[in-house]
């Protein structure tokens, strides 16, 4: 099947109980067996749900996966992702983190024996300078969230296995998701989502994902999800199995918006900087046109006034855009990352990488150009 058709049939049969088209939701956390371990392959929700079941094969679908699974949220995605190292490994991450994503690893696995090394992954050789007998795991984001920056999957998974081919690399694909690009066909083991985003499409829903093609591994995420209980819910499955059905066509307005955004942006006046990787001014943009189908609805923007009173003022002039967490739905969002999706990082940690006060992060949704436009100018007025 092409993209387009896998994000509606990929994965699915018709319930094989009432012939119905869409899977129901199997609210049920138990199922009767006719004797002792005889059942008709559910036993208990937390090892799996036919509603979850259906929504994980789309997910494997479209992103050219073999297994896929899904996660109360995104974060409890990448901690079964981690779980799957021992004391004493190292990770090698993007200097460039979602906020979440940082927290996790410093504040929390940290103290669990893992070591972290946080570097620019527009540089595949920064990558190459780091690893060593203890690197079992690379955490590439690309585009990362807030500053836009794009890592050669290809070049870097194919630096990593030659080295050491027993090193997984997994790709946080939310900010491009499989519309757009495919990590697991460029090199990549492992593909995380924050479901939440974009796959889900409407903010009515909390969700992570992984994909995998490696039998070996998708046994051991999935000892670790049924073990650790990070499962999502029924109601959950389903919304986001209804919103991947129109993935292909948000994402394609998403991309119109977000470049007539970024152009605007390129050129206004009080525009210090825009990061946007469809832009020919992007330092990264050789690598984004190679390895993504487009370039997606999400924009970053320094002002240059350098201040956090210039940025509240025009954050709280918008009248389409909503000022609030999250990205990806089909209404556009407007963000502060240093009080919002990254304040948990350190202060010198931000400054040290670009995210100050004047930086703004717009989620572009799928609303007529003409009107984001609009709200954009007044604001910025």
């Amino acid at each position: 099947m092409k993209f387009n058709t896998k994000t509606i049939h990929g994965g699915q049969e018709h319930d094989p109980a009432t012939g119905a088209v869409m899977p129901p939701i199997y609210q049920t956390s138990t199922y009767a067996q006719s004797s002792p371990g005889k059942h008709k392959g559910y036993e208990y929700s937390r090892a799996a749900n036919p509603t979850r079941t259906a929504l994980e094969n789309n997910f494997a679908s479209i992103e050219n996966g073999t297994h896929g699974f899904a996660f109360s949220s995104g974060l409890a995605a990448i901690d079964c992702v981690l779980k799957l190292l021992n004391p004493g490994d190292e990770v090698i991450a993007g200097d460039d983190l979602y906020g979440g994503t940082y927290r996790m690893f410093t504040r929390m696995f940290e103290k669990y024996g893992l070591k972290f090394h946080f570097v620019n992954m527009e540089e595949s050789a920064n990558v190459e300078a780091l690893m060593n007998s203890n690197t079992k795991l690379i955490w590439i984001e690309t585009p990362t969230n807030p500053l836009m920056k794009i890592a050669d999957i290809d070049k870097i998974s194919k630096i990593v296995k030659r080295k050491d081919s027993n090193v997984l690399v997994a790709v946080d694909n939310t900010f491009a998701t499989p519309y757009l690009q495919l990590p697991l066909d460029l090199g990549a083991d492992i593909v995380m989502h924050s479901a939440t985003k974009y796959l889900g499409g409407h903010s009515d829903l909390v969700m992570g994902a992984l994909m995998v093609k490696d039998q070996q591994l998708a046994e051991e995420l999935h000892f670790i999800q049924f073990a650790g209980g990070a499962v999502a819910g029924p109601q959950d499955s389903f919304l986001a199995l209804r919103g991947i059905k129109t993935l292909h066509i948000r994402m394609q307005r998403h991309c119109e918006n977000g470049m007539a955004i970024a152009k605007y942006l390129e050129t206004h006046p009080k525009i210090a900087e825009v990061f946007y990787p469809g832009l020919e001014s992007d330092k990264s943009h050789h690598i984004a046109k190679k390895q993504m189908k487009d370039f997606g609805g999400m924009v970053s923007f320094k002002l240059k006034e350098e201040s956090e009173a210039a940025a509240f003022k025009i954050l709280e002039s918008f009248k389409v855009f909503t000022l609030a967490e999250s990205l990806g739905g089909v209404e556009s969002l407007v963000n502060h990352p240093i009080t919002m999706t990254h304040a948990s990082i350190p202060a010198k940690e931000r400054e040290k990488i670009g995210i100050t006060n004047s930086l703004i992060r717009l989620s572009v949704g799928i609303e007529d150009i003409d009107d984001l436009l609009a709200d954009l100018k007044r604001a910025l007025q």
